[in-house]
């Protein structure tokens, strides 16, 4: 190498030590921005083919070096709809136009962030600071079913009122009930002044405890489940149920019977002694060893309840979660799991984001229901994307095909990701650059020193 390649070696490193400080200055600047990942510089050597033994340095060249992989610290902001994510992965975005009529379009490319400063725009999408729109599968919050793919809505409209369908229940009925009537049959309940109340075998159309009646069957009985539940128009009923018993297990009949029970409801809602009538849910609920037998499959339909004369309509009672009978001395209802999937009408309330990634809506009727699920995908190379411009990312070749899950990431609501920009690290690194710098032009100086000298020489 002489000393004209020294001067343009020298130039080389004047280059890369320029674009090693404009990498700097645009950490430092962006050590603030949400999301952003700063880009840090790779130097490599080129070197001129020679014989080995005369060898020499080469010039440099800087190539820029991504830091997609290398999490930010999390801040608490207090906006339920902000989101960051703990661990790889990044959200996917789409940006917005305005299609031909006026109204709102999108662009259907997908880009890629971690800015995750979301909030609701005047239409409900969720947009971040710098303009774009988080994508994922919007949810029926009644069903829970996909409505569509795409851009996120949160929407404001008022949740529809739905009917009770099913009553989720799991409990231990005891061995012997304690009733407060005479123990004149071994506790059991029976058919009196000519009625027909009882199920004993299979199943049977509801049968109806008339009201004179009444405080009989409440006499040799014990209360079952009682809960709120709601007809078509969202309108609350109270439910009153009792359990009572109708047969020893006895191996010495022909044909040998089971422990059985019947559920009875009452048909009002406040129950008060031979006012109220009461109907036989009309099943024979039977139990071997304290097991469960029939119903097969642990469910029941009850196809007309109605209670104040309110049809709720047909309800399924739903007992696959443990519905057994073992010896209790307290001789009542030990009940583990009450509950129905009925509700009145409610507005949404408050907006929150799951580790899963999923936002839940909390509305005024007390509901907690599925709103979205938001989309994150994750590459192979993370480092291989190519930035754009407000903190979004393109898929590139070397990045590989973005691969959708969060696997062992998880979304933190309420918090936002920081730059991963250390400013003092950045002061550092820019210490050493203009050092570097300096250095590379006292080459340049010297070079042109002993060129002139050389110049001097042929003078």
């Amino acid at each position: 190498m002489d000393v004209f390649s020294a001067l343009q070696t020298a130039v080389s490193g004047l280059r890369a030590q320029a674009f090693s400080l404009d990498n700097i200055s645009g950490n430092i600047a962006n050590s603030q921005t949400t999301g952003y990942k700063r880009i840090d510089t790779n130097f490599v050597d080129l070197i001129a083919e020679r014989d080995t033994k005369h060898q020499v340095a080469g010039t440099v060249a800087a190539y820029s070096e991504l830091t997609n992989t290398i999490q930010g610290n999390l801040r608490d902001t207090g906006v339920s709809t902000n989101m960051a994510l703990n661990g790889n992965g990044f959200f996917v975005v789409q940006k917005k136009s305005v299609d031909s009529g006026g109204g709102t379009a999108f662009s259907g490319n997908n880009l890629y962030t971690r800015r995750g400063d979301f909030s609701p725009d005047k239409d409900g999408y969720l947009v971040n600071g710098a303009g774009s729109y988080l994508t994922g599968a919007s949810l029926d919050p009644a069903t829970g079913q996909t409505v569509s793919n795409g851009p996120i809505q949160i929407s404001n409209d008022l949740l529809p009122a739905k009917a009770t369908g099913t009553i989720t229940y799991a409990a231990n009925l005891p061995r012997t009930p304690t009733t407060t009537g005479p123990k004149t049959n071994n506790g059991l309940l029976q058919n009196v002044d000519g009625s027909d109340w009882l199920v004993t075998e299979g199943n049977a159309t509801g049968k109806t405890v008339p009201d004179a009646s009444a405080q009989t069957l409440i006499d040799n009985s014990i209360a079952g489940p009682a809960l709120t539940v709601y007809d078509a128009s969202g309108a609350p009923v109270s439910l009153q149920t009792r359990w009572a018993k109708v047969a020893n297990a006895s191996s010495a009949t022909t044909p040998a019977t089971q422990d059985t029970w019947n559920l009875f409801y009452a048909d009002k809602s406040s129950v008060s002694g031979s006012n109220t009538s009461w109907t036989n849910v009309g099943q024979a609920f039977q139990f071997t060893n304290g097991q469960l037998t029939a119903p097969a499959g642990g469910t029941l339909a009850i196809d007309s309840l109605t209670v104040d004369d309110v049809p709720v309509g047909p309800v399924t009672l739903d007992l696959s979660g443990g519905l057994t009978q073992y010896a209790s001395s307290s001789g009542t209802v030990s009940t583990n799991t009450l509950k129905q999937n009925g509700y009145a009408s409610g507005s949404l309330n408050a907006v929150d984001v799951g580790e899963n990634g999923v936002i839940s809506g909390t509305y005024s009727n007390g509901k907690t229901l599925e709103l979205a699920r938001i989309e994150v995908a994750q590459f192979i190379n993370p480092d291989g994307l190519k930035p754009d411009s407000l903190g979004n990312y393109q898929q590139t070749t070397n990045s590989g095909e973005p691969l959708s899950g969060l696997r062992d990431t998880t979304v933190v609501g309420a918090n936002v990701e920081q730059s991963n920009t250390d400013v003092a690290s950045e002061f550092s690194k820019m210490i050493v650059t203009q050092q570097a710098y300096s250095a590379n032009t006292r080459v340049m100086s010297t070079a042109q020193s002993m060129i002139s000298d050389l110049i001097n020489v042929i003078r």
